[in-house]
């Protein structure tokens, strides 16, 4: 998988950023045969800048990349004007909890852990957009 987008249903874009390109690779053909347009970046400089001019509806995170770590990234994301309220799944190597509950304390709404399973991700991936949808269905009410 290259950056860039992949044809897809539309209003259904994810952003994968992972260092590993084989990782990306994986993860954005689960996500295509599942409908999605992907988008990549190879770390998260990168992926932050296309965060913001791309408009992801999801965004699938790795926790340990070299130069801006996982934490760092999904802070930055969060603070951003245009990508503050984009749902971000982290996925880790790890099953520390403390790496868990850290990445739910910078930002992610889920974490998936590796090696992880198709259905896994997409399934936590539907989660979090339908408590998106009714968190933003909350809001126009109120």
């Amino acid at each position: 998988m290259r950056p860039g987008a992949a044809k897809g249903e539309v209003g259904r874009r994810a952003l994968v950023i992972d260092d590993d390109a084989a990782t990306r690779e994986l993860i954005g053909t689960f996500l295509e045969a599942a409908g999605y347009e992907v988008l990549a970046a190879d770390g998260g400089e990168a992926g932050i800048a296309l965060a913001a001019t791309s408009s992801p509806h999801i965004i699938i995170l790795d926790l340990v990349m070299p130069g801006m770590d996982g934490y760092a990234v999904c802070r930055a994301l969060g603070s951003h004007p245009t990508t503050r309220l984009v749902p971000i799944i982290m996925i880790t190597g790890s099953d520390d909890p403390t790496l868990t509950r850290n990445a739910f304390a910078a930002g992610a709404r889920a974490c998936v852990p590796k090696p992880f399973r198709r259905e896994a991700l997409l399934a936590a991936m539907r989660a979090v957009v339908a408590g998106r949808a009714r968190r933003d269905r909350a809001d126009e009410g109120a």
